[in-house]
């Protein structure tokens, strides 16, 4: 009977300390993942902390293209708006006849007369191109700004906590100027794309009819030519 009970608390304490070393086998499992976590934040936190400089040079030289860009915005302006009647005047006369000149300002006119043999495609092709690069800007600058925004963040929250009001300044100082950098950029380039896509819609309007008619025209010719030959 004694040695029945013997057993018994023997057993009971064999089953209380596997559970108890499964229970810390799994704490410990738990403690090593979170201390995984850490690390990974922690280099996240300092691989992000790379991308500030990078990120702020890029506004920069994006702010010097918009400038860039909206000077030669308003110059086409200019030209469109005195190129207008030698516009109109090449519509009425074609585009192929000899000595004809392309109106400044109108890039797809002289892209028709520079190629007579272009087609409606090559000619929406070429609109897009003219686009392209102000309408890529206008779509990074915001996100480039939001990353420059966000960067400085956590260094400023980490200030906050340490009671650090000049690291804060100086943190959120940088955030909202690149943000404001990359809302300008985006400003200027959408107004040029916008813009430019209206200008580019009525030139492809006026001439995809004249290029159209000229190759028809073309193609008769060359097959009077062949029945006379």
């Amino acid at each position: 009977m004694i040695l029945k009970i013997i057993c018994k608390k023997e057993k009971g304490s064999v089953e209380i300390g596997g559970i108890g070393g499964a229970f810390r086998a799994r704490i410990t499992h738990f403690s090593r993942s979170i201390q995984v976590i850490r690390n990974l934040e922690d280099l996240m936190y300092q691989v992000s902390d790379l991308f500030m400089a990078p990120v702020l040079v890029l506004l920069v030289i994006l702010f010097f293209y918009s400038l860039y860009a909206l000077g030669g915005f308003l110059m086409q302006g200019l030209q469109r708006r005195r190129g207008q009647l030698a516009f109109t005047r090449l519509l009425k006369e074609g585009t192929r006849r000899d000595g004809v000149l392309a109106p400044k300002g109108y890039p797809l006119a002289a892209l028709a007369i520079a190629k007579q043999t272009i087609s409606k495609d090559e000619l929406d092709v070429a609109a897009l191109g003219e686009m392209e690069g102000v309408r890529m800007v206008s779509r990074v600058a915001p996100m480039l700004g939001l990353i420059a925004t966000m960067i400085p963040m956590g260094p400023a929250l980490k200030s906050l906590s340490d009671g650090d009001v000049q690291g804060i300044s100086e943190n959120l100082i940088v955030a909202f100027s690149a943000v404001i950098f990359g809302l300008v950029i985006a400003s200027i380039t959408f107004f040029i794309a916008s813009t430019k896509k209206k200008w580019l819609a009525q030139e492809l309007v006026a001439l995809i009819p004249l290029v159209e008619a000229e190759a028809v025209q073309e193609v008769r010719v060359k097959e009077l030519s062949r029945e006379a030959a």
